[in-house]
């Protein structure tokens, strides 16, 4: 599951929050008033939408992403998706890749609040996103403004068509007051509401996927930056979804073999004010949370007793040396009721 660098054309919503519609966190999609030439859950596949020339199925043309029939009658094409978690959108990415003759002329986005299960007909559809236009083979981003909540949202193609990948950047709800103080919790966990800042590079994969769940499936499913041919080291800057004070820390090596770090260390720092900009630089000079450790090919390493009691942070600098490929990154700690 090789993904490509995130578009660096992308609004910062694509970097600030967590897709919503990603499978891989439990996302689905689950009707569809037509899926005659290409099926409704590609459109949520987390890798980038590709062309197959010659890949004919029973159908027609073998697409990657979700396709309607031409429609012959008034009204139009819709799709309900479960979101992974519910939660607060702020933007969107109507992706027609690869669609060029067979893209919907426009599309809007619908949004309901229903945590007891699949809406029902009595279900209050509120709007996310009015009518836009869309173009053939292009990403659509788009913010959302509303601050409601939603549990599933519904895509509406006008009046048919394909859309390769949706994509819907938002923020995990959680009572986080309701949550116990002795809980130990990952706190840069993507479904939690940890995202990455800043990264150094992501040549050959994104350090996003350092807080994805589970274990990674290949080599592609985690941060991976290119060979370093100068001195220094590579490093993400992390931000925890709640200030916390750090118990245990996981780095996961797995399937990185001839490409792994040698060592890793983390930074860390609770951070009040400043833009996140100004981060990379003051991250430099953050006190160690966790000392230089060695590191091995595909193996999960577990520190506790090297973690450096710091107090509560809100944020981490994640450093390889020199080089290389992680898999996963866990930062497991208890809520801290200091306010960023």
């Amino acid at each position: 599951m090789a993904l490509a660098p995130q578009d660096p054309n992308a609004p910062e919503f694509v970097r600030r929050y967590v897709n919503l519609a990603d499978p891989r966190l439990g996302a689905q999609a689950l009707v569809a008033s037509d899926e005659f030439f290409a099926a409704k859950e590609r459109m949520l596949n987390p890798e980038p939408a590709v062309f197959i020339p010659g890949k004919y199925d029973e159908n027609g043309k073998w697409m990657d992403g979700w396709e309607t029939r031409r429609k012959r009658v008034n009204g139009y094409d819709w799709c309900i998706v479960k979101l992974a978690r519910p939660g607060v959108l702020f933007g969107v990415d109507l992706d027609t890749s690869h669609f060029t003759g067979n893209f919907p002329p426009a599309a809007s986005l619908e949004g309901c609040y229903s945590p007891g299960g699949a809406p029902t007909d009595a279900a209050e559809w509120f709007e996310l996103l009015a009518s836009t236009t869309l173009q053939g083979n292009s990403h659509h981003y788009h913010a959302i403004a509303g601050q409601r909540p939603v549990t599933h949202v519904r895509v509406n193609l006008y009046p048919d068509g394909g859309l390769a990948r949706l994509r819907l950047y938002g923020l995990p709800q959680s009572d986080w007051a309701a949550r116990s103080r002795d809980e130990l919790i990952d706190l840069i966990a993507m479904e939690n509401g940890g995202y990455v800042v800043a990264a150094n590079n992501q040549h050959f994969g994104l350090a996003s996927n350092l807080l994805m769940p589970g274990r990674g499936v290949n080599m592609g499913d985690g941060w991976e930056t290119r060979r370093r041919r100068e001195p220094g080291n590579d490093w993400a800057i992390i931000a925890l979804a709640q200030p916390g004070e750090i118990d245990r820390i996981e780095v996961d090596t797995a399937h990185f073999k001839g490409n792994f770090p040698d060592r890793c260390s983390i930074q860390a720092a609770y951070v009040t004010g400043g833009t996140e900009q100004s981060l990379i630089t003051q991250s430099m000079f953050w006190p160690v949370l966790l000392p230089e450790q060695k590191l091995a090919m595909d193996k999960a390493f577990q520190f506790e007793a090297q973690v450096q009691k710091l107090g509560a942070i809100t944020h981490i600098r994640f450093n390889i040396i020199p080089d290389g490929g992680v898999s996963r990154l866990r930062l497991w700690g208890r809520l801290s009721d200091a306010k960023a």
